[in-house]
């Protein structure tokens, strides 16, 4: 084993990077933080975000496993009764359903079976969605599925900061957190300032101001929406951009704020619309804004069908123009 040193200054990192100092410093924080997956040893995972962790933290804590993601999550559920913190990692998200009856009938529901006793500090860390040109289960936006269980936490960084802070915070919570990683933006870099104060795990934030409309995403998707802002810009409309950050909980007031002054709202994602997030952040808000709305909230989304070959997935995926067709129609309402 090497000996494993934590980020100390800002850096400039890729997300992927982000999340690997992340882990790195929850590590070295708490030795009960454990890592498993498959390939996250020596090869560091198909993405590289768990690359040389094992080198450094020794293969008791970085664990590669079987193919088999239900007895994965059940070995994580296990590691937790006994105390340790793990962190698990499916390979893609279209992974994650064999697994997903260990998650919502047994890591969502054990702290609420024993009445409070039964602590459950597991992080599934879940790559998801599209723009790789990937293949049938490697590009999928599942987070509705989560997002509707009871008793999972659900978050998606959008940027190198929060992805660096978000997996700490996410490790030390005592219940399980359903971590969307954007695999899209892996490579994207910012910022890291390990010395800064760091944005509450389930607080949104607006992240590009404006008045003429709101528009509203999370992972890759906020890069869409700010392209999206800068075009609108050039035609002389501002949109306040907003980051989610946190899909369960969801921190509502800084969007009913934003909605209150601009008076639109156009929620975007890559997952279909039926049954979505967005559908459920449009319904919020005409409860809580409506007397502030001059127009119906509308949603931008992948399309109601499964996701197509990667040939196609330009024409599925919301882009910038997508988004500004819906906030043209708000506009125009």
């Amino acid at each position: 084993m090497s000996t494993p040193e934590a980020l100390t200054e800002r850096q400039q990192l890729p997300i992927s990077k982000a999340i690997n100092e992340g882990l790195r410093a929850a590590m070295l924080a708490d030795p009960t933080v454990v890592l498993l997956g498959e390939d996250i040893g020596p090869l560091g995972g198909v993405f590289r975000v768990t690359d040389g962790l094992q080198r450094d933290f020794g293969s008791a804590r970085v664990i590669d496993t079987p193919l088999a993601e239900a007895g994965i999550v059940g070995h994580a559920i296990g590691l937790a009764m006994a105390g340790y913190r793990p962190v698990v990692e499916i390979q893609f998200d279209g992974f994650v359903f064999p697994a997903f009856n260990q998650i919502v009938t047994q890591l969502a529901k054990l702290t609420s079976r024993t009445d409070g006793a039964q602590p459950m500090p597991v992080v599934i860390r879940l790559p998801y969605g599209g723009h790789i040109g990937a293949v049938e289960h490697h590009q999928e936006s599942p987070e509705a599925y989560f997002a509707h269980t009871a008793g999972l936490r659900v978050v998606a960084p959008s940027n190198a900061h929060d992805a660096y802070w978000m997996m700490q915070q996410a490790i030390s919570s005592d219940d399980p957190v359903i971590f969307f990683e954007p695999k899209a933006k892996y490579w994207q870099k910012g910022e890291v300032d390990p010395l800064a104060l760091a944005t509450p795990l389930h607080r949104t934030t607006v992240v590009r101001s404006g008045d003429d409309c709101t528009v509203v995403g999370f992972g890759a998707m906020v890069t869409t929406l700010l392209q999206a802002a800068d075009l609108a810009a050039d035609e002389g409309h501002t949109l306040e951009v907003i980051d989610l950050r946190s899909l369960s909980p969801i921190d509502y007031d800084p969007i009913v704020a934003s909605v209150q002054k601009t008076g639109r709202l156009v929620v975007a994602q890559e997952a279909p619309g039926n049954a979505s997030l967005g559908s459920e952040v449009a319904a919020t808000l005409a409860e809580r804004a409506f007397y502030s709305l001059q127009a119906p909230p509308l949603r931008v989304s992948g399309f109601d069908v499964p996701f197509p070959p990667a040939k196609l997935e330009g024409v599925y995926l919301p882009d910038a123009d997508r988004v500004l067709e819906a906030v043209d129609r708000a506009l125009n309402y």
